[in-house]
């Protein structure tokens, strides 16, 4: 998968795609996440546009410093050197919600509510699957596409140089 045109290929490129797919998800993930617990009222927005820099914060710790060293273990466990790109993506976009909706069910809670307390936790089993659904589809269906398009892109407008220079 190292010569695939829609993922990174050095770590430039991986900042880049990580920005786009964290700056998309958690500005489209939060405020559903926050309007389903409080309202989607104008105010729940606003409230949720304050406490976005933090969750981007965790959200990039989190996915470089946990998620993508467990999930890197987990998916070639999950798929055969002859599947396809797409069984790879959909295997490694599904662990990784799966990790990072666990965490961030708990210590998005915290940043949102501003203080540690036991709630989120004593809440877990009703927040977290509803937040594991959202987080899967927005990634599966916006924030990876559009990643990995740049990234196609990127590469495309790289070769093209390359040919004529």
């Amino acid at each position: 998968m190292h010569e695939e045109t829609r993922l990174p290929r050095n770590g430039k490129e991986f900042i880049l795609f990580l920005a786009i797919i964290s700056v998309l998800s958690v500005n489209i993930i939060a405020p559903i996440i926050m309007g389903f617990e409080f309202g989607f009222k104008k105010e729940t927005y606003v409230n949720t546009l304050q406490v976005i820099p933090f969750v981007w914060i965790c959200v990039i710790l989190l996915v470089t410093l946990v998620a993508n060293p467990i999930v890197s273990k987990l998916v070639p466990k999950f798929v055969k050197p002859t599947d396809g790109f797409n069984a790879r993506i959909l295997f490694n976009i599904l662990f990784s919600v799966t990790i990072l909706s666990i965490l961030l069910t708990v210590i998005g809670s915290w940043i949102g509510m501003r203080e540690i307390s036991l709630e989120p936790i004593q809440t877990f089993f009703y927040a977290w699957p509803r937040n594991f659904f959202i987080a899967f589809w927005v990634e599966m269906l916006i924030a990876q596409p559009i990643a990995r398009f740049a990234m196609k892109k990127l590469h495309e407008s790289q070769a093209s140089k390359a040919v004529n220079v």
